[in-house]
């Protein structure tokens, strides 16, 4: 007898509807399974004839065939187990074959009939849901991650035995149900980290306030101690709160790389991943046999942190060039190319030199090779993709023992919120989101300059030597302190204060300048 029931695929971020199919004939007895398997699903005939044995039911000694279609696409990963195990069940009349009609099956098996959870549960309800299907049933586990998205009904299982009765009284299933906009709202603000916790540093800070208007990538430079890494995790609270979109697409992300907490179905705040410098380049950009999000995917609406720039291996930084460029990233496999989003902002710290303290000669004890050396491991094309480069001296006694009361982050938050109503106000209708994601065909458009600020980013250009891609982010920054101050033009100050904040030549770090 022949079924067949729907599952998907899983390549990269990309979902494939997969239809399983079942037939049961006269031949010799065996179990196969079919259609460009890896070697975990072709294991799936096992493990389903074993939990269908400890479930109470046992095989027909005949020849059963499974194919998992269409056969041009590669089916890797357990989660296959739970659609063929339906499937068969069909074919073996233990349950109505249109109770198969309409839904999605995804979960892996255990040997004693337990169904187990799975990664990518969210993106596999949102594929049955453009398919037109009315239900997807899961792993007991993922019930609420899936349950997220709204249009389809989700229905957990933790069992065999509790996948029959689904199907065989599917008006007595009861889907899961979350509010995911409830579950946004409720996320409590982190009180931890706040920005008036920073003494002192002001351009540092203001620095800081500008990157989060435009999600421009940031670099400080600067001695131990001064600060750096305090305001690199304070920013994701100046950030706007996530929208329902946003959360979904970070969701998505952290559950195909198999890092969303059992605990949380959905992620409600902005990633902020700081890998340790030993990464290697694969683990930033992700892949691997089966390619999986990196590290610049998982920070991906959120802060991608490098502490310590310099000491990262030289492979590693240079891979983040096209990801900063282009906002995606793209892994190639003789399987095919798998594509990633990168849509986040780079903050980066670094010391002056190796020991920390260039150029204060009384501490700093290093050669002028040394430090031309320790700096020379960035490339001046990494550098033209940051667009706000500032200092963070050492922090005086009287700042750090005063009492005064720095701002908060609720307070540059607010600023930082009505600079990107402006810019999604301006952006309407378009891919583009915030300022540092003009391309330079954009930058003319959407920030006109008048004359004297025109001649005045044009002497900048001959005096600094800028190239085309420095010469747009700092029009970009520009654009983005006017947002800020909500002014409608760019004016002279924008244009003064986004130059401050372009990378010095390397020549000028060393002190040959």
């Amino acid at each position: 007898m022949f079924s067949k029931v729907w599952s998907a695929a899983l390549n990269g971020m990309e979902v494939y509807p997969v239809r399983v199919e079942a037939d049961i004939s006269e031949g010799m007895p065996q179990l196969l399974m079919v259609g460009y398997l890896s070697s975990e699903v072709k294991e799936a005939g096992e493990r389903v004839r074993t939990a269908l044995r400890n479930t109470g039911i046992l095989l027909p000694p005949k020849r059963i065939t499974v194919n998992l279609a269409p056969a041009g696409i590669r089916k890797a990963g357990t989660r296959f187990d739970l659609p063929v195990a339906a499937a068969i069940l069909a074919s073996l009349e233990k349950i109505p074959l249109e109770s198969l009609s309409g839904i999605m099956l995804a979960g892996e098996l255990s040997l004693n009939g337990q169904v187990l959870r799975i990664p990518g549960v969210l993106s596999l309800a949102e594929a049955a849901r453009e398919k037109g299907l009315r239900c997807c049933i899961v792993p007991k586990g993922n019930e609420e991650e899936g349950a997220v998205l709204e249009g389809i009904d989700v229905v957990g299982v933790s069992s065999v035995a509790e996948l029959l009765e689904v199907l065989r009284h599917p008006k007595q299933a009861k889907p899961a149900r979350i509010d995911a906009r409830k579950l946004l709202a409720l996320e409590q603000e982190n009180e931890e980290e706040d920005f008036s916790q920073i003494h002192g540093q002001a351009a540092l800070r203001r620095a800081a306030e500008v990157a989060a208007a435009g999600m421009h990538n940031f670099l400080m430079i600067g001695p131990p101690g001064s600060g750096k890494t305090m305001i690199a995790r304070r920013i994701p609270g100046i950030l706007p709160p996530l929208s329902l979109e946003e959360s979904l697409e970070i969701t998505k992300i952290y559950s195909i790389a198999g890092l969303l907490p059992e605990d949380r179905p959905l992620m409600t705040k902005r990633p902020f991943r700081s890998p340790h410098h030993t990464v290697t380049a694969e683990a930033l950009a992700g892949g691997g046999r089966i390619p999986s999000p990196g590290e610049i995917s998982l920070s991906s609406r959120g802060i991608l942190f490098l502490d310590e720039l310099p000491e990262f291996h030289r492979s590693a930084l240079e891979i983040l060039r096209q990801p900063l460029e282009e906002h995606c990233i793209s892994i190639s496999r003789s399987s095919g190319t798998y594509r990633f989003p990168a849509e986040f902002m780079l903050v980066a710290a670094m010391n002056p030199c190796a020991c920390g303290y260039f150029p204060d000669r009384n501490r700093c004890r290093c050669r002028e090779w040394e430090v031309d050396r320790y700096l020379g491991k960035l490339s001046r094309p990494l550098l033209d993709r940051i667009d706000i480069c500032t200092e963070a001296p050492r922090i005086s006694y009287e700042e750090l023992a005063g009492n005064r009361r720095e701002e908060s982050s609720a307070r540059i938050r607010e600023r930082v919120k009505a600079a990107h109503r402006i810019q999604q106000e301006r952006y309407r209708g378009l891919s583009i989101h915030f300022n540092a994601y003009l391309s330079g065909k954009a930058v003319g458009r959407y920030c006109p300059l008048g004359r004297k600020e025109g001649e005045l980013l044009k002497e900048a250009f001959g005096k600094l030597n800028l190239s085309a891609r420095a010469y747009h982010k700092v029009i970009k920054v520009s654009r983005t302190i006017a947002d800020l101050e909500q002014e409608e033009g760019i004016q002279e100050r924008h244009i003064l204060e986004a130059l401050s904040y372009r990378a010095p030549e390397r020549d000028a770090w060393s002190g040959e300048v």
